[in-house]
């Protein structure tokens, strides 16, 4: 015990900061709560029919691409319904804001590594701002420059999560202990 003490007094300040650095690393402790069967099979039903109407959506209107970030809205919003990156102002601002600056910034810079990146970068603190996060939405904006789709897929990447929203209120507030948004703005 007192070698401890003299070995943590007698520290650097850098192995003093890279012992507290690493010690962040390790989490902490949690118990894991139990997984709800019915709710889980509720929320992958949800999911379901959301994917399968944006899918029409989507492949009507020749953007697969768009499926990739909106499914994994729908498991933002059918799985973790209760979150707040699940909510309709992230999904939508989310993915209004994500797509219509990686498509701006596209037109100006075309494609490469580094406008991914720095489209990434830029929406993440655009989102951060105006408090639209939603991951999802991120997914988009890298899509939107990755395959060049045009500004066609900002219609269909808003068409789909409002169509994703619109679900997701009406089959979530069937069940008694579901709610859908939690709010709007």
């Amino acid at each position: 015990m007192e070698f401890e003490k003299s070995f943590s007094q007698s520290k650097s300040p850098f192995l003093s900061y890279l012992s507290s650095y690493t010690k962040k690393m390790k989490g902490e402790l949690k118990e894991e709560p139990k997984i709800n069967y019915r709710d889980a099979v509720v929320s992958s039903i949800g999911g379901l029919i959301a994917i399968i109407i944006s899918s029409a959506i989507a492949l009507a209107l020749g953007y697969p691409m768009a499926l990739a970030p909106i499914g994994a809205s729908c498991v933002l919003v059918f799985g973790a319904h209760k979150g707040p990156l699940s909510q309709p102002r992230h999904v939508l601002g989310g993915h209004l804001l994500a797509t219509v600056s990686a498509l701006i910034i596209w037109s100006l810079f075309h494609r490469s590594l580094i406008t991914i990146a720095i489209v990434l970068a830029f929406v993440l603190i655009l989102m951060i701002l105006t408090k639209t996060v939603h991951p999802p939405a991120a997914a988009s904006a890298i899509v939107a420059i990755n395959t060049q789709a045009g500004w066609g897929y900002l219609g269909i990447i808003m068409i789909c999560a409002c169509v994703v929203v619109l679900i997701s209120t009406v089959y979530n507030n069937l069940f008694q202990d579901r709610q859908y948004p939690r709010y709007w703005v």
